[in-house]
């Protein structure tokens, strides 16, 4: 079985487009209308979910979301908002949380792959 592809974004986070330069010359991936951006207003924080804050989490933790993930995280944002707010939500919606994590490139092993530059050392570099 061959292994799933990963999305442009995520290879460029990942610096695996500078590495496997001829796997990703040819790719055409769908434009993204811009960043995933601030959450919907039909997202809310309640005392029994904090979707709205998930969004924000998701936003920050994931930065190669664009707005074609929007649904995606609103439906993960859901149940990781139950979560937040401290309900029980069984392991169905578990187990679609791993999913659609899974789905946006955000499962733990995908996150061990990706190298982001710190911001710290880069200002290093400049003062030397």
């Amino acid at each position: 079985m061959a292994r799933p592809r990963n999305p442009l974004g995520k290879a460029k986070v990942e610096g695996r487009d500078k590495m496997n330069a001829g796997r990703f010359k040819k790719r055409v991936e769908p434009k993204a209308n811009g960043p995933l951006g601030a959450p919907p207003k039909w997202l809310v924080d309640t005392d029994a979910s904090k979707a709205k804050s998930a969004w924000l989490l998701f936003q920050k933790e994931i930065p190669w979301l664009t707005q074609s993930h929007r649904m995606l995280v609103g439906m993960a944002s859901h149940v990781q908002g139950a979560i937040m707010a401290g309900q029980e939500v069984g392991v169905q919606r578990m187990n679609f949380l791993r999913q659609v994590l899974g789905q946006m490139g955000a499962t733990p092993s995908d996150a061990s792959k990706i190298t982001v530059p710190d911001d710290e050392d880069d200002k290093d570099d400049l003062l030397d």
